[in-house]
Protein backbone atom coordinates (compact mmCIF):
# COMPACT_ATOMS: atom_id res chain seq x y z
CA UNK A 1 0.00 0.00 0.00
CA UNK A 2 1.31 3.44 -0.96
CA UNK A 3 2.37 5.60 1.50
CA UNK A 4 -0.01 8.61 -0.28
CA UNK A 5 -3.23 5.91 -0.27
CA UNK A 6 -2.43 5.24 3.49
CA UNK A 7 -2.50 8.86 4.21
CA UNK A 8 -5.67 9.25 2.80
CA UNK A 9 -7.35 5.98 4.84
CA UNK A 10 -5.80 7.61 7.82
CA UNK A 11 -7.12 10.90 7.26
CA UNK A 12 -10.93 9.61 6.48
CA UNK A 13 -10.85 7.03 9.76
CA UNK A 14 -9.57 9.93 11.87
CA UNK A 15 -12.66 11.20 11.02
CA UNK A 16 -15.49 8.96 12.11
CA UNK A 17 -15.06 8.23 8.57
CA UNK A 18 -14.52 4.73 7.04
CA UNK A 19 -15.94 2.54 4.70
CA UNK A 20 -16.01 -1.06 5.28
CA UNK A 21 -15.36 -2.17 1.54
CA UNK A 22 -14.79 0.72 -0.36
CA UNK A 23 -14.37 -1.07 -3.47
CA UNK A 24 -17.69 -2.88 -3.17
CA UNK A 25 -19.07 0.61 -2.27
CA UNK A 26 -17.91 2.99 -4.49
CA UNK A 27 -18.44 0.26 -7.46
CA UNK A 28 -21.95 0.04 -6.75
CA UNK A 29 -22.20 4.08 -6.83
CA UNK A 30 -21.22 3.80 -10.18
CA UNK A 31 -23.57 1.23 -10.89
CA UNK A 32 -26.54 3.01 -9.54
CA UNK A 33 -25.45 6.42 -11.45
CA UNK A 34 -25.16 4.40 -15.16
CA UNK A 35 -28.64 2.23 -14.56
CA UNK A 36 -30.22 5.80 -13.96
CA UNK A 37 -28.53 7.56 -16.85
CA UNK A 38 -29.21 4.47 -19.13
CA UNK A 39 -32.79 5.60 -18.65
CA UNK A 40 -32.55 9.17 -20.58
CA UNK A 41 -32.10 8.63 -24.01
CA UNK A 42 -35.88 6.84 -24.28
CA UNK A 43 -36.88 10.10 -22.37
CA UNK A 44 -34.92 12.71 -24.56
CA UNK A 45 -36.18 10.78 -27.76
CA UNK A 46 -40.20 11.83 -26.79
CA UNK A 47 -38.90 15.79 -26.53
CA UNK A 48 -41.14 16.39 -29.77
CA UNK A 49 -43.88 15.22 -27.72
CA UNK A 50 -43.41 17.47 -24.99
CA UNK A 51 -41.66 14.79 -23.01
CA UNK A 52 -45.12 12.38 -22.77
CA UNK A 53 -44.43 8.39 -21.93
CA UNK A 54 -47.39 7.47 -21.47
CA UNK A 55 -48.26 3.86 -22.90
CA UNK A 56 -44.53 4.13 -24.58
CA UNK A 57 -43.08 0.15 -24.09
CA UNK A 58 -39.78 0.51 -21.70
CA UNK A 59 -36.61 -0.28 -23.94
CA UNK A 60 -33.71 -3.04 -23.18
CA UNK A 61 -31.78 -0.13 -22.32
CA UNK A 62 -34.42 0.94 -19.75
CA UNK A 63 -35.02 -2.76 -17.95
CA UNK A 64 -30.62 -3.25 -17.79
CA UNK A 65 -30.61 -0.22 -16.35
CA UNK A 66 -33.15 -1.10 -13.44
CA UNK A 67 -31.36 -4.39 -13.56
CA UNK A 68 -28.14 -2.05 -12.74
CA UNK A 69 -29.50 -0.29 -10.09
CA UNK A 70 -30.26 -3.26 -8.21
CA UNK A 71 -27.06 -4.98 -8.28
CA UNK A 72 -25.53 -1.48 -7.40
CA UNK A 73 -27.41 -1.13 -4.70
CA UNK A 74 -26.88 -4.49 -3.38
CA UNK A 75 -23.28 -4.27 -3.65
CA UNK A 76 -22.94 -0.93 -1.61
CA UNK A 77 -25.37 -2.03 1.07
CA UNK A 78 -22.81 -4.63 1.07
CA UNK A 79 -19.70 -2.41 1.33
CA UNK A 80 -21.16 0.03 3.74
CA UNK A 81 -22.23 -2.83 6.71
CA UNK A 82 -20.28 -3.30 9.79
CA UNK A 83 -18.10 -6.27 10.46
CA UNK A 84 -19.55 -9.01 13.14
CA UNK A 85 -18.00 -9.25 16.53
CA UNK A 86 -17.55 -5.30 16.52
CA UNK A 87 -17.32 -4.32 20.21
CA UNK A 88 -20.63 -2.86 21.49
CA UNK A 89 -21.65 -0.89 24.44
CA UNK A 90 -19.83 0.23 28.04
CA UNK A 91 -18.10 2.97 26.11
CA UNK A 92 -20.38 5.70 26.39
CA UNK A 93 -20.82 5.04 30.46
CA UNK A 94 -17.18 5.42 30.54
CA UNK A 95 -16.01 8.78 29.46
CA UNK A 96 -17.36 11.83 30.10
CA UNK A 97 -19.57 13.47 27.54
CA UNK A 98 -19.44 17.21 28.88
CA UNK A 99 -16.77 18.14 26.96
CA UNK A 100 -18.86 17.70 23.95
CA UNK A 101 -21.75 20.02 24.86
CA UNK A 102 -19.43 22.15 26.77
CA UNK A 103 -17.81 22.88 23.38
CA UNK A 104 -17.46 26.28 21.63
CA UNK A 105 -18.80 26.56 17.61
CA UNK A 106 -15.85 25.86 15.65
CA UNK A 107 -15.18 25.74 11.71
CA UNK A 108 -15.87 22.13 11.93
CA UNK A 109 -19.71 22.76 13.05
CA UNK A 110 -20.48 24.97 11.30
CA UNK A 111 -19.02 23.05 8.03
CA UNK A 112 -21.32 19.82 9.54
CA UNK A 113 -24.27 22.31 9.80
CA UNK A 114 -23.84 23.38 6.09
CA UNK A 115 -23.55 20.09 4.72
CA UNK A 116 -26.67 18.28 6.79
CA UNK A 117 -29.10 21.76 5.55
CA UNK A 118 -28.04 20.81 1.94
CA UNK A 119 -29.40 17.62 3.03
CA UNK A 120 -32.01 18.65 4.64
CA UNK A 121 -33.18 20.64 1.49
CA UNK A 122 -32.69 17.92 -0.85
CA UNK A 123 -34.79 15.70 1.61
CA UNK A 124 -37.53 18.30 1.94
CA UNK A 125 -37.60 18.94 -1.89
CA UNK A 126 -38.55 15.71 -2.79
CA UNK A 127 -41.84 14.69 -0.93
CA UNK A 128 -42.73 18.78 -1.47
CA UNK A 129 -42.86 18.03 -5.15
CA UNK A 130 -45.28 16.21 -5.04
CA UNK A 131 -47.71 18.60 -5.33
CA UNK A 132 -46.34 20.21 -8.57
CA UNK A 133 -46.37 16.91 -10.24
CA UNK A 134 -49.60 15.64 -9.60
CA UNK A 135 -51.62 18.55 -12.19
CA UNK A 136 -49.33 17.24 -15.24
CA UNK A 137 -49.62 13.51 -14.15
CA UNK A 138 -53.26 14.08 -14.19
CA UNK A 139 -53.64 15.50 -18.12
CA UNK A 140 -50.63 13.20 -19.29
CA UNK A 141 -52.45 10.05 -18.15
CA UNK A 142 -55.92 10.98 -18.28
CA UNK A 143 -56.97 10.82 -14.59
CA UNK A 144 -58.86 12.52 -12.15
CA UNK A 145 -57.17 14.52 -9.23
CA UNK A 146 -59.14 12.25 -7.00
CA UNK A 147 -56.92 9.17 -8.65
CA UNK A 148 -53.59 11.17 -8.59
CA UNK A 149 -53.67 11.24 -4.75
CA UNK A 150 -52.57 7.60 -4.69
CA UNK A 151 -49.08 8.68 -6.05
CA UNK A 152 -49.37 10.27 -2.32
CA UNK A 153 -50.47 7.42 -0.87
CA UNK A 154 -47.82 5.48 -2.30
CA UNK A 155 -45.54 7.67 -1.89
CA UNK A 156 -46.33 8.73 2.28
CA UNK A 157 -46.62 4.76 2.75
CA UNK A 158 -42.75 4.37 1.74
CA UNK A 159 -42.16 7.15 3.94
CA UNK A 160 -43.59 6.16 6.65
CA UNK A 161 -42.31 2.87 6.68
CA UNK A 162 -38.55 4.40 5.26
CA UNK A 163 -38.29 6.24 8.28
CA UNK A 164 -38.74 3.84 10.65
CA UNK A 165 -36.72 1.74 8.78
CA UNK A 166 -33.91 4.84 8.82
CA UNK A 167 -33.89 5.41 11.73
CA UNK A 168 -33.34 1.43 13.47
CA UNK A 169 -30.50 1.12 10.76
CA UNK A 170 -29.01 4.66 12.12
CA UNK A 171 -28.43 3.11 15.70
CA UNK A 172 -27.53 0.01 14.19
CA UNK A 173 -24.78 0.84 11.76
CA UNK A 174 -24.23 4.64 12.40
CA UNK A 175 -25.54 7.74 11.08
CA UNK A 176 -22.84 8.55 8.58
CA UNK A 177 -23.33 4.98 6.86
CA UNK A 178 -27.55 5.16 6.95
CA UNK A 179 -27.14 9.04 5.17
CA UNK A 180 -24.66 7.07 2.42
CA UNK A 181 -27.24 4.53 1.98
CA UNK A 182 -30.10 6.54 1.57
CA UNK A 183 -28.42 8.96 -0.68
CA UNK A 184 -27.93 6.36 -3.32
CA UNK A 185 -31.19 5.25 -3.05
CA UNK A 186 -32.41 9.29 -3.94
CA UNK A 187 -30.35 8.09 -7.18
CA UNK A 188 -31.69 4.99 -8.05
CA UNK A 189 -35.39 6.55 -7.90
CA UNK A 190 -34.52 9.35 -10.10
CA UNK A 191 -36.22 6.84 -12.95
CA UNK A 192 -39.18 7.55 -11.76
CA UNK A 193 -39.79 10.19 -14.07
CA UNK A 194 -39.50 7.46 -16.99
CA UNK A 195 -42.22 5.65 -16.01
CA UNK A 196 -44.90 4.95 -18.89
CA UNK A 197 -47.89 4.26 -16.53
CA UNK A 198 -49.31 5.48 -13.62
CA UNK A 199 -49.17 1.71 -12.09
CA UNK A 200 -45.22 1.96 -12.18
CA UNK A 201 -45.14 5.41 -10.81
CA UNK A 202 -47.11 4.49 -7.88
CA UNK A 203 -44.83 1.52 -7.37
CA UNK A 204 -41.39 3.58 -7.91
CA UNK A 205 -43.01 6.69 -5.80
CA UNK A 206 -43.07 3.67 -3.08
CA UNK A 207 -39.58 3.19 -3.58
CA UNK A 208 -38.69 7.08 -3.61
CA UNK A 209 -40.44 7.69 -0.29
CA UNK A 210 -38.53 4.91 1.25
CA UNK A 211 -35.19 6.56 0.32
CA UNK A 212 -36.50 9.96 1.50
CA UNK A 213 -38.03 8.70 4.67
CA UNK A 214 -33.79 8.01 5.78
CA UNK A 215 -32.50 11.52 5.38
CA UNK A 216 -34.81 13.44 8.37
CA UNK A 217 -34.24 11.81 11.51
CA UNK A 218 -30.67 10.50 10.45
CA UNK A 219 -29.56 13.81 9.88
CA UNK A 220 -31.58 15.23 12.99
CA UNK A 221 -29.63 12.47 15.60
CA UNK A 222 -26.30 13.65 14.39
CA UNK A 223 -26.88 17.58 15.05
CA UNK A 224 -28.27 16.97 18.08
CA UNK A 225 -24.97 14.84 19.11
CA UNK A 226 -22.60 17.15 17.64
CA UNK A 227 -23.65 20.63 19.14
CA UNK A 228 -23.62 22.49 21.77
CA UNK A 229 -26.08 22.06 24.67
CA UNK A 230 -26.20 25.93 24.90
CA UNK A 231 -26.30 26.49 21.06
CA UNK A 232 -28.47 23.14 19.83
CA UNK A 233 -31.95 24.01 20.64
CA UNK A 234 -31.92 27.67 18.34
CA UNK A 235 -29.33 26.49 16.10
CA UNK A 236 -31.01 23.25 15.47
CA UNK A 237 -34.12 24.40 14.78
CA UNK A 238 -32.69 27.16 12.88
CA UNK A 239 -31.30 25.31 10.52
CA UNK A 240 -34.30 22.84 10.48
CA UNK A 241 -36.41 25.45 9.30
CA UNK A 242 -34.29 27.27 6.48
CA UNK A 243 -34.04 23.33 5.36
CA UNK A 244 -37.87 22.78 4.86
CA UNK A 245 -38.47 26.23 3.60
CA UNK A 246 -35.20 25.95 1.58
CA UNK A 247 -36.64 22.33 -0.21
CA UNK A 248 -40.28 23.99 -0.56
CA UNK A 249 -38.23 27.01 -2.59
CA UNK A 250 -36.45 24.73 -4.37
CA UNK A 251 -39.10 22.04 -5.57
CA UNK A 252 -41.18 25.20 -6.32
CA UNK A 253 -38.45 26.38 -8.34
CA UNK A 254 -37.55 23.71 -10.36
CA UNK A 255 -41.23 23.28 -10.93
CA UNK A 256 -41.50 27.09 -12.38
CA UNK A 257 -38.39 26.62 -14.44
CA UNK A 258 -38.23 22.91 -15.08
CA UNK A 259 -41.98 21.85 -15.89
CA UNK A 260 -42.54 24.41 -18.83
CA UNK A 261 -39.81 23.00 -20.63
CA UNK A 262 -39.53 19.39 -19.81
CA UNK A 263 -42.38 18.07 -18.56
CA UNK A 264 -43.29 17.03 -14.83
CA UNK A 265 -41.04 14.16 -15.69
CA UNK A 266 -37.75 16.06 -15.09
CA UNK A 267 -38.95 16.76 -10.96
CA UNK A 268 -38.25 13.00 -10.27
CA UNK A 269 -35.12 13.26 -12.29
CA UNK A 270 -33.58 15.79 -10.17
CA UNK A 271 -33.10 13.20 -8.20
CA UNK A 272 -29.51 11.85 -10.05
CA UNK A 273 -28.00 15.43 -9.54
CA UNK A 274 -28.77 16.29 -5.53
CA UNK A 275 -27.98 12.14 -4.84
CA UNK A 276 -24.73 12.96 -6.61
CA UNK A 277 -24.47 16.22 -4.76
CA UNK A 278 -24.76 13.99 -1.20
CA UNK A 279 -22.27 11.87 -2.29
CA UNK A 280 -19.81 14.11 -2.44
CA UNK A 281 -20.85 16.20 0.58
CA UNK A 282 -20.60 13.14 2.68
CA UNK A 283 -16.99 13.50 2.64
CA UNK A 284 -17.27 15.70 5.20
CA UNK A 285 -19.80 14.48 7.41
CA UNK A 286 -17.88 12.79 10.51
CA UNK A 287 -19.83 10.13 12.18
CA UNK A 288 -21.39 11.23 15.77
CA UNK A 289 -18.95 11.34 18.39
CA UNK A 290 -21.63 9.63 20.82
CA UNK A 291 -22.63 6.54 18.39
CA UNK A 292 -19.01 6.05 18.59
CA UNK A 293 -18.72 6.48 22.13
CA UNK A 294 -22.10 4.29 22.66
CA UNK A 295 -20.42 1.42 20.27
CA UNK A 296 -17.35 1.49 22.54
CA UNK A 297 -15.44 3.23 19.49
CA UNK A 298 -13.13 5.37 21.70
CA UNK A 299 -10.42 6.04 19.70
CA UNK A 300 -12.51 7.24 16.42
CA UNK A 301 -14.60 9.13 18.79
CA UNK A 302 -11.70 10.38 20.20
CA UNK A 303 -10.49 11.51 16.61
CA UNK A 304 -13.94 13.15 15.95
CA UNK A 305 -14.19 15.36 18.79
CA UNK A 306 -10.31 16.37 18.35
CA UNK A 307 -12.06 17.98 14.96
CA UNK A 308 -14.59 19.96 16.94
CA UNK A 309 -11.40 20.81 19.40
CA UNK A 310 -12.82 18.76 22.67
CA UNK A 311 -10.75 16.35 24.64
CA UNK A 312 -12.80 12.89 25.79
CA UNK A 313 -11.72 12.80 30.23
CA UNK A 314 -12.24 9.51 31.50
CA UNK A 315 -14.32 9.86 34.76
CA UNK A 316 -14.94 7.02 37.37
CA UNK A 317 -17.93 4.49 37.39
CA UNK A 318 -20.80 5.88 39.01
CA UNK A 319 -23.00 3.09 40.71
CA UNK A 320 -26.45 4.17 39.79
CA UNK A 321 -27.89 1.41 42.34
CA UNK A 322 -30.66 -1.70 41.87
CA UNK A 323 -33.28 1.36 40.61
CA UNK A 324 -31.16 2.01 37.26
CA UNK A 325 -32.84 1.53 34.11
CA UNK A 326 -30.80 -1.58 32.66
CA UNK A 327 -29.17 -0.27 29.22
CA UNK A 328 -30.12 -3.46 27.22
CA UNK A 329 -33.92 -2.02 27.64
CA UNK A 330 -32.83 0.85 25.71
CA UNK A 331 -32.29 -0.87 22.50
CA UNK A 332 -35.12 -1.36 19.61
CA UNK A 333 -38.42 -0.36 18.77
CA UNK A 334 -39.83 -1.77 21.98
CA UNK A 335 -37.69 0.60 23.95
CA UNK A 336 -39.61 3.48 22.50
CA UNK A 337 -43.09 2.21 24.35
CA UNK A 338 -41.42 1.46 27.99
CA UNK A 339 -41.09 3.72 30.76
CA UNK A 340 -39.43 6.40 31.08
CA UNK A 341 -39.57 7.31 27.37
CA UNK A 342 -43.22 6.03 27.13
CA UNK A 343 -45.09 9.33 27.58
CA UNK A 344 -42.22 11.36 24.94
CA UNK A 345 -42.91 8.97 22.46
CA UNK A 346 -47.22 9.73 22.76
CA UNK A 347 -46.13 13.42 22.20
CA UNK A 348 -44.18 13.54 19.10
CA UNK A 349 -46.66 10.94 17.64
CA UNK A 350 -49.13 13.06 18.08
CA UNK A 351 -47.29 16.19 16.82
CA UNK A 352 -45.28 14.49 13.84
CA UNK A 353 -49.26 13.23 13.03
CA UNK A 354 -50.86 16.62 13.23
CA UNK A 355 -48.21 18.17 11.12
CA UNK A 356 -48.28 15.67 8.75
CA UNK A 357 -52.38 16.03 8.14
CA UNK A 358 -52.49 19.55 7.33
CA UNK A 359 -48.65 19.53 5.08
CA UNK A 360 -49.61 16.17 3.22
CA UNK A 361 -53.07 16.87 3.23
CA UNK A 362 -53.62 20.43 2.27
CA UNK A 363 -50.93 22.24 1.64
CA UNK A 364 -49.64 19.28 -1.35
CA UNK A 365 -52.51 20.42 -2.79
CA UNK A 366 -52.09 23.81 -3.21
CA UNK A 367 -50.96 23.60 -6.61
CA UNK A 368 -54.12 21.40 -7.54
CA UNK A 369 -56.34 24.26 -5.32
CA UNK A 370 -54.47 27.17 -7.07
CA UNK A 371 -54.88 25.74 -10.37
CA UNK A 372 -58.99 25.00 -10.15
CA UNK A 373 -59.66 28.58 -8.96
CA UNK A 374 -58.01 29.64 -12.66
CA UNK A 375 -54.26 30.18 -11.60
CA UNK A 376 -51.86 28.95 -14.36
CA UNK A 377 -49.34 26.24 -13.59
CA UNK A 378 -46.51 28.70 -13.57
CA UNK A 379 -48.27 31.28 -11.33
CA UNK A 380 -49.35 29.09 -9.12
CA UNK A 381 -46.15 27.85 -8.64
CA UNK A 382 -44.56 31.43 -8.49
CA UNK A 383 -47.08 32.23 -5.93
CA UNK A 384 -46.42 29.36 -3.55
CA UNK A 385 -42.40 29.85 -4.31
CA UNK A 386 -43.07 33.70 -2.80
CA UNK A 387 -45.23 32.45 -0.14
CA UNK A 388 -42.35 30.09 1.41
CA UNK A 389 -39.88 32.56 0.59
CA UNK A 390 -41.83 34.80 2.85
CA UNK A 391 -41.91 32.52 5.36
CA UNK A 392 -38.13 32.47 6.21
CA UNK A 393 -38.15 35.24 8.89
CA UNK A 394 -40.67 33.24 10.67
CA UNK A 395 -38.19 30.29 10.66
CA UNK A 396 -35.70 33.17 12.89
CA UNK A 397 -38.20 33.49 14.90
CA UNK A 398 -39.39 29.68 15.69
CA UNK A 399 -35.44 29.29 16.55
CA UNK A 400 -35.34 32.08 18.88
CA UNK A 401 -38.37 31.13 20.69
CA UNK A 402 -37.66 27.44 20.87
CA UNK A 403 -34.02 27.98 22.30
CA UNK A 404 -33.80 31.27 23.96
CA UNK A 405 -37.77 30.84 25.42
CA UNK A 406 -39.39 27.66 25.82
CA UNK A 407 -39.18 24.35 23.44
CA UNK A 408 -42.60 23.13 24.71
CA UNK A 409 -44.61 26.71 24.55
CA UNK A 410 -43.09 27.09 21.13
CA UNK A 411 -44.70 23.60 19.97
CA UNK A 412 -47.82 24.95 21.87
CA UNK A 413 -47.81 28.38 20.03
CA UNK A 414 -47.07 27.60 16.26
CA UNK A 415 -49.52 24.87 16.35
CA UNK A 416 -52.32 27.47 17.67
CA UNK A 417 -51.41 29.79 14.92
CA UNK A 418 -51.50 26.57 12.24
CA UNK A 419 -55.14 26.33 12.84
CA UNK A 420 -55.66 30.16 12.83
CA UNK A 421 -54.08 30.25 9.39
CA UNK A 422 -55.59 27.36 8.47
CA UNK A 423 -59.13 28.81 8.72
CA UNK A 424 -57.81 32.28 7.53
CA UNK A 425 -57.61 30.16 4.11
CA UNK A 426 -61.46 28.85 4.57
CA UNK A 427 -62.68 31.99 4.98
CA UNK A 428 -60.31 33.56 1.67
CA UNK A 429 -61.57 30.75 -0.37
CA UNK A 430 -64.65 31.79 -1.79
CA UNK A 431 -62.15 34.72 -3.03
CA UNK A 432 -58.97 32.71 -4.27
CA UNK A 433 -59.36 33.85 -7.47
CA UNK A 434 -59.86 37.65 -6.22
CA UNK A 435 -57.97 38.80 -3.44
CA UNK A 436 -54.53 37.18 -3.94
CA UNK A 437 -52.57 39.42 -1.74
CA UNK A 438 -54.54 38.38 1.13
CA UNK A 439 -53.65 34.91 -0.36
CA UNK A 440 -50.18 35.07 -0.72
CA UNK A 441 -50.33 36.92 2.85
CA UNK A 442 -52.34 33.69 4.63
CA UNK A 443 -49.88 30.89 2.71
CA UNK A 444 -47.12 32.86 3.65
CA UNK A 445 -48.07 32.72 7.59
CA UNK A 446 -49.16 29.11 7.02
CA UNK A 447 -45.70 28.25 5.67
CA UNK A 448 -44.47 30.03 8.97
CA UNK A 449 -46.37 28.38 10.95
CA UNK A 450 -46.68 25.04 9.90
CA UNK A 451 -42.72 24.84 8.63
CA UNK A 452 -42.45 25.86 12.77
CA UNK A 453 -43.85 22.77 13.59
CA UNK A 454 -42.04 20.97 11.07
CA UNK A 455 -38.74 22.72 12.34
CA UNK A 456 -39.23 21.78 16.07
CA UNK A 457 -40.25 18.07 15.78
CA UNK A 458 -37.13 16.46 14.49
CA UNK A 459 -35.12 18.48 17.37
CA UNK A 460 -37.41 17.95 20.42
CA UNK A 461 -37.37 14.61 19.08
CA UNK A 462 -33.39 13.53 18.99
CA UNK A 463 -33.63 15.41 22.68
CA UNK A 464 -36.05 13.32 24.61
CA UNK A 465 -34.70 9.99 23.73
CA UNK A 466 -30.54 8.81 24.78
CA UNK A 467 -28.40 7.61 22.05
CA UNK A 468 -29.09 4.01 21.69
CA UNK A 469 -33.01 5.49 20.88
CA UNK A 470 -32.39 8.51 19.16
CA UNK A 471 -32.31 7.30 15.82
CA UNK A 472 -35.48 4.65 15.97
CA UNK A 473 -36.80 7.60 17.90
CA UNK A 474 -36.30 10.11 15.30
CA UNK A 475 -37.50 8.13 12.83
CA UNK A 476 -40.78 7.39 14.26
CA UNK A 477 -41.72 10.93 14.53
CA UNK A 478 -41.02 11.27 11.20
CA UNK A 479 -43.19 8.17 10.46
CA UNK A 480 -45.40 9.86 12.35
CA UNK A 481 -46.00 12.91 10.30
CA UNK A 482 -46.03 10.59 6.77
CA UNK A 483 -48.78 8.50 8.69
CA UNK A 484 -50.68 12.08 8.88
CA UNK A 485 -50.32 12.55 5.52
CA UNK A 486 -51.58 9.16 4.69
CA UNK A 487 -54.90 9.89 6.87
CA UNK A 488 -55.19 13.21 4.44
CA UNK A 489 -54.02 11.13 1.15
CA UNK A 490 -56.81 8.21 1.85
CA UNK A 491 -59.22 11.53 2.66
CA UNK A 492 -58.68 12.78 -0.67
CA UNK A 493 -59.35 9.15 -2.40
CA UNK A 494 -62.14 8.67 -0.48
CA UNK A 495 -63.72 11.56 -1.17
CA UNK A 496 -63.99 13.24 2.59
CA UNK A 497 -61.23 15.68 1.30
CA UNK A 498 -62.79 16.60 -2.40
CA UNK A 499 -59.85 18.46 -4.10
CA UNK A 500 -61.94 19.43 -6.69
CA UNK A 501 -64.59 21.58 -4.48
CA UNK A 502 -61.81 24.26 -3.26
CA UNK A 503 -60.27 24.59 -0.17
CA UNK A 504 -62.51 25.31 2.55
CA UNK A 505 -63.55 21.97 3.28
CA UNK A 506 -60.19 20.44 3.61
CA UNK A 507 -58.86 23.31 5.68
CA UNK A 508 -61.62 23.33 8.14
CA UNK A 509 -60.92 19.65 8.54
CA UNK A 510 -56.75 19.83 9.14
CA UNK A 511 -57.47 21.90 11.89
CA UNK A 512 -58.95 19.41 13.96
CA UNK A 513 -55.85 17.31 14.57
CA UNK A 514 -53.23 20.30 15.01
CA UNK A 515 -55.74 21.47 18.07
CA UNK A 516 -55.57 18.10 19.72
CA UNK A 517 -51.68 18.09 19.19
CA UNK A 518 -51.23 21.84 20.95
CA UNK A 519 -53.51 20.52 23.74
CA UNK A 520 -51.77 17.22 24.09
CA UNK A 521 -47.88 19.09 24.20
CA UNK A 522 -48.86 21.74 26.58
CA UNK A 523 -50.31 19.02 29.39
CA UNK A 524 -47.63 16.00 28.73
CA UNK A 525 -44.78 17.65 26.82
CA UNK A 526 -41.44 18.67 28.61
CA UNK A 527 -39.25 21.32 28.85
CA UNK A 528 -35.45 20.79 26.98
CA UNK A 529 -34.19 24.50 26.36
CA UNK A 530 -30.34 24.78 27.51
CA UNK A 531 -30.64 21.01 29.02
CA UNK A 532 -28.13 18.21 28.69
CA UNK A 533 -28.67 15.37 26.34
CA UNK A 534 -28.08 13.31 29.06
CA UNK A 535 -29.75 14.78 31.42
CA UNK A 536 -32.65 14.63 29.60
Amino acid sequence: MSRAFRAVIHGVQTQGIQFERPVAFWTGAVAITAGVLMHFPDYLSMGYMGYQMVGMPMGGLMIWGMVLIVVGLALATWGLLPPRGRSTGAGLAAYQLAAIDDATMTRAHWGLLFVLGVALIIDVMKPATLGFVLPGMSAEYGIRPSVTAWLLISALTGTTIGSVWWGIMADRIGRRAAILLASLMFIGTAICGTMPSFALNLFMCFLMGLAAGGMLPIVYALMAESIPARSRGWLVVLHGGLGTVGGTLAAAGCAALLEPMFSWRALWLVNLPTGVLMLILNRWIPESPRFLLDRGRVAEASAVMGRYGVRIEAKPAVDRGPAAVPPLLWTGMRGLFRPPFSTQTAVVLMYGLAWGVVNWGFISFLPTFLRGAGFTAASASFLLFLSAGVAIPGTVLVAYAYGRWSSRKSMVVFAVASVVCALGLAWLAPAVGTNRTMIVVVLALLYAATGGMSAMISPYTAEVFPTRLRGTGSGLSASSSKLGGLIGGIATVTGLITVSTGMMRPALLVSIPIAVAAVFVAWRGIETRGRRLEEL
